[in-house]
């Protein structure tokens, strides 16, 4: 979801790894031991949860978390909580990084130090306050200056216990006083409209009989302070919530006598218990952050029209997006954006057969073809991750769930076999799986996504054009690529695409490993590899054989009809058409059965095929409501104001509209987009909504009294038709156009090697021995295309920063005092703006 900013569409998105925490401190009891989970959060939202890791004081976790992030945010925290016999959880402690200091540990594994967590140094939100301070002639003529202090609203308040219900008090602090007063408690809300002033007096009445003038004593104002402490009002004997603090010195009044700003709440100065390095231990992770300034479409047509040439470029290692695959450190950092805006662009098929062959025809063993990391085999991957989700889902899903819930034995490994197993049987359990899930794939193959098919055609006719004398490689350039890069890794981490929740446990990871290596190995199987088995064993592999030359001829077959056809969604919808796309626990509002407020909403179990959408008591109960497919209208945001509640959508339906409160901000951007895409073919799709409620017999929203009335805002969900309009092709060149500037010294470099070629034509030198170049003058005049379109948006992005920069004012909504980081962008800016001056 992007964030709109004057004219350019902002993306923020964060990919983590969370590793293992290591030297967490003792429980305190005989056990010692603890059992721990880690949790993600914007600021204080939890948004990502691992599994429970058991009796360990260095739980290895191993999970990968993706999302894009929907908001606004200060810090980027994990916590460490432990859960004890009695089910309680407790925080060890907590590791938070600044959005702004995310870039330091960009991309590369970091050991965190946890940090102490207690009520008073957990805040977050802002306050709008504003002081005035005024000269006031008392009933006996006599001249005194009164404060005013108006405390106008609160944001981004924290929900303490499910519930925020804040209140505000506001205390004068001085050498010699301390007056407080107190705003009234707002129900219900985390965003509290106050609107209340206060009056305190700065200099009392009688000091200014000694005196001539009535001038301010500045020596008894700068040394006095507003304080501002928010509070959650609790029913509980504990007492009330703090929630954060603001403290003002009143040398910000200055000549003027007024002041307005937002400030962002922070902790309590004794808020920071002191605990000594390394006594809440540490947590490895990996953070990957990226923030996109998209423009409109049309900044990008040089840099997109240079890429989308690519696949026609005589040799295509003179194309751009092959140079954009030799400057980049990884492959993978090209191979994403290039495949999603190709993709987009429906030329996604040519491209990569046009890499493909030129990587062929450089390759000189047949069993060595796209082995290593090449920009053909991870933009390969890429397509087949995004073509290929549902595929996976059809074909591995039902099997993998069974193998990590049953917990059969499978170790076959005498060394790390357990005393209570039994050889025989691991290796009959081992069997039994592999033979499963080879039948499911090799019987897949008229399912497999026609992207994909495409591919595969365009492989095996460059490997069997390249390797005339060798009969078997029309196959196993195909087989090994789909076993060893589709599936292999998918039965492996089925975590990581999409097939289970977490990462499995050490023995079903155990399982799946092993079933992962014999499947790479039935993939890659060729006559002269079984021909050396023995009798029994050579039968069984000849059979697996047959299997695999049909899955692939089933494959190919269908590429070969229409190399340049399209995948649509409504293959893929026909593809899984009764699978599983999510389910988890949700609030829901009663559908119109009651009208009487809190006690309409109920905590039920979700769950959403290609089918339907139903919700229950319990997971596993039968459904209480099930909404087909076909009648879902839209899929939409539901204002705060409706119930006083965050992260509510609609899904609108013929004769009402059920509204659904998620657990946190990225889990309901996820379900308004899974709902959305699934129903996105429906012919009777809503073009308007509303944004609001219907309540007290009107819409919020329009005040509109008729409950059938049409809606009064545009709907936001598109109706893409395939893959390639579910991608945003300026974002993926905006993304490109960044890795070209991270990487602009090897473009020069690459220049350079071009025309060292070009020029003199002898010996390479080693500085530019790792560039892949077979036409220095083409690659060269590509290079200079490549640096002008870079250089272009270079210049859009620094005029937009110019401009934001002359328009932000420290102390507004969108920059509250006390972001120090912020402080320290104005302070850059202004260097760089009178450096350019």
């Amino acid at each position: 979801m992007a964030v709109e900013e004057e004219g350019l569409r902002v993306f923020q998105s964060v990919k983590i790894k969370i590793g293992e925490a290591k030297n967490l401190p003792p429980y305190p009891g005989p056990n010692k031991m603890r059992d721990c989970y880690c949790t993600v959060n914007l600021d204080q939202e939890e948004v990502f949860r691992t599994k429970v890791v058991e009796k360990s004081l260095c739980p290895f976790y191993g999970e990968d978390f993706y999302c894009e992030i929907p908001r606004s945010f200060r810090h980027l925290s994990f916590y460490i909580f432990d859960r004890d016999v009695f089910r309680r959880e407790s925080i060890i402690g907590k590791v938070a990084v600044m959005k702004e200091d995310l870039q330091k540990y960009h991309g590369r594994d970091t050991w965190f130090q946890l940090q102490h967590v207690d009520a008073d140094s957990e805040v977050q939100g802002k306050v709008h306050l504003e002081l005035r301070l005024s000269e006031v002639i008392t009933d006996s003529g006599a001249i005194c200056h009164k404060l005013a202090t108006r405390v106008l609203e609160c944001q981004g308040l924290p929900i303490v216990n499910g519930q925020c219900d804040p209140y505000a008090t506001v205390s004068l602090l001085g050498p010699s006083r301390s007056e407080a007063k107190k705003t009234k408690v707002k129900r219900k809300t985390n965003n509290p409209q106050f609107d209340e002033v206060f009056y305190f007096e700065v200099t009392r009445p009688l000091s200014y009989t000694r005196r001539s003038h009535f001038d301010v004593e500045e020596e008894d104002v700068d040394k006095m302070a507003i304080s501002v402490d928010l509070w959650n009002a609790s029913n509980l004997k504990f007492g009330d919530e703090f929630l954060g603090e603001i403290r003002i010195s009143l040398k910000v009044l200055g000549q003027c006598g007024f002041h307005d700003a937002w400030y962002f709440l922070q902790p309590r100065d004794n808020g920071s218990k002191t605990v000594k390095p390394d006594e809440l231990g540490s947590l490895r992770l990996n953070i990957v952050y990226t923030e996109d300034h998209v423009f409109p479409s049309e900044y990008y047509s040089p840099l997109r029209d240079l890429l989308l040439k690519s696949a026609d470029v005589e040799p295509v290692s003179a194309s751009a997006a092959h140079v954009l695959g030799e400057v980049c450190r990884e492959k993978q950092e090209a191979a994403i954006p290039l495949v999603r805006l190709f993709l987009h662009c429906g030329k996604i098929v040519p491209f990569l057969s046009a890499i493909a062959n030129a990587e062929v025809n450089r390759t000189l063993d047949p069993n060595t073809i796209f082995r290593g990391n090449s920009l053909t085999s991870k933009c390969i991957d890429e397509t087949m991750k995004l073509a290929g989700k549902h595929y996976l889902q059809v074909t591995l899903k039902p099997i993998i769930d069974e193998i990590c819930e049953d917990h059969k034995p499978c170790e076959i490994d005498p060394v790390k076999l357990k005393e209570s197993e039994n050889m025989d049987t691991n290796r009959e359990n081992l069997r039994q799986y592999v033979d499963r899930i080879f039948t499911v794939i090799t019987k897949s193959g008229v399912r497999c996504p026609t992207v994909m098919c495409d591919i595969f055609f365009a492989l095996r006719e460059s490997a069997a054009k390249r390797f005339q004398v060798d009969p078997d490689v029309r196959y196993t350039a195909v087989s090994s690529f789909i076993f060893l890069r589709f599936f292999a890794p998918a039965i492996l981490s089925p975590n990581l695409f999409h097939l289970r929740p977490h990462h499995p446990d050490p023995q079903t990871s155990r399982t799946l490993t092993l079933i992962s290596k014999t499947i790479q190995t039935l993939g890659s199987l060729s006559k002269s590899k079984s021909v050396r088995l023995s009798q029994t064993v050579h039968a069984r592999f000849r059979d697996a054989y047959f299997h695999l030359m049909a899955f692939v001829d089933a494959v190919v077959s269908l590429g070969w009809v229409s190399v340049d056809s399209l995948w649509t969604f409504q293959e893929e919808r026909a593809l899984s058409r009764s699978s599983l796309s999510s389910e988890r626990f949700m609030i829901k509002r009663a559908q119109g059965r009651n009208r009487f407020g809190m006690k309409n909403f109920k905590n039920r179990w979700f769950r959403l095929t290609n089918q339907e959408f139903t919700y229950h008591k319990n997971k596993g109960d039968h459904p209480l409501c099930s909404i087909p497919i076909d009648n879902i209208l839209a899929v939409e945001r539901l204002e705060e104001e409706s119930f006083k509640k965050k992260n509510m959508f609609q899904v609108i339906q013929p004769e009402r509209a059920l509204y659904i409160q998620a657990n946190n901000c990225v889990e309901a951007r996820d379900w308004i987009d899974i709902l959305t895409k699934v129903s996105q073919c429906n012919k009777t799709r809503l073009s308007m909504y509303h944004p609001s409620a219907y309540l007290n017999g009107h819409w919020l929203c329009c005040k509109v009294s008729s409950e059938s009335a049409q809606g009064c805002t545009p709907c936001t969900g598109g109706l893409p038709a395939n893959i390639e309009l579910d991608v945003d092709g300026d974002r993926e060149t905006e993304r490109i156009y960044s890795l070209f500037i991270t990487y602009l010294s090897k473009v020069e470099k690459m220049q350079e090697a071009c025309g060292s070629r070009s020029v003199y034509d002898g010996p390479e030198q080693e500085e530019y021995s790792s560039f892949v170049i077979d036409d220095p003058q083409e690659t060269y005049k590509t290079l200079k295309l490549i640096t002008s379109a870079v250089h272009t948006l270079e210049q859009e992005h620094a005029q937009y920063k110019r401009d934001k920069f002359k328009k932000t004012k420290y102390g507004s909504q969108e920059h509250p005092i006390g972001d120090k980081s912020f402080q320290c962008y104005i302070r850059q800016q202004s260097e760089c703006s009178t450096y350019s001056i």
